[in-house]
């Protein structure tokens, strides 16, 4: 049977972490094995960096920024896909460019 449901999060909403500036979140969905979002950089937006305890590919869908993942770094831009490995300090920012990025999170089953 056809199901057409809302997700949990129409609407962007300032993400509001510390460390965390010009950015705005869009969650999409919390399953049991995956959780799904969008970030949306502004000029000079950045994440904090912090390492998460699972596996996260982040996809860039617009525009372009920079990405890091332990003392790596990298441009990331439209098109492209990194995979942040569990417990390896990461970031995602912007300087002179927007970008919007899809989250998708492995959640670990116990």
């Amino acid at each position: 049977m056809l199901k057409v449901e809302a997700f949990q999060n129409a609407d962007w909403k300032p993400f509001l972490h510390e460390g965390c500036h010009n950015l705005h979140v869009k969650v999409l969905d919390v399953l049991p094995h995956l959780a799904l979002a969008m970030l949306r950089f502004d000029l000079n937006g950045e994440t904090h960096e912090h390492p998460a305890d699972v596996d996260i590919d982040v996809y860039c869908l617009e525009g372009r920024g920079m990405v890091s993942l332990g003392s790596e770094r990298s441009v990331l831009e439209a098109g492209q896909h990194v995979r942040w490995h569990a417990g390896i300090p990461h970031k995602l920012w912007t300087t002179d460019n927007t970008m919007v990025t899809l989250m998708v999170e492995h959640i670990k089953n116990t």
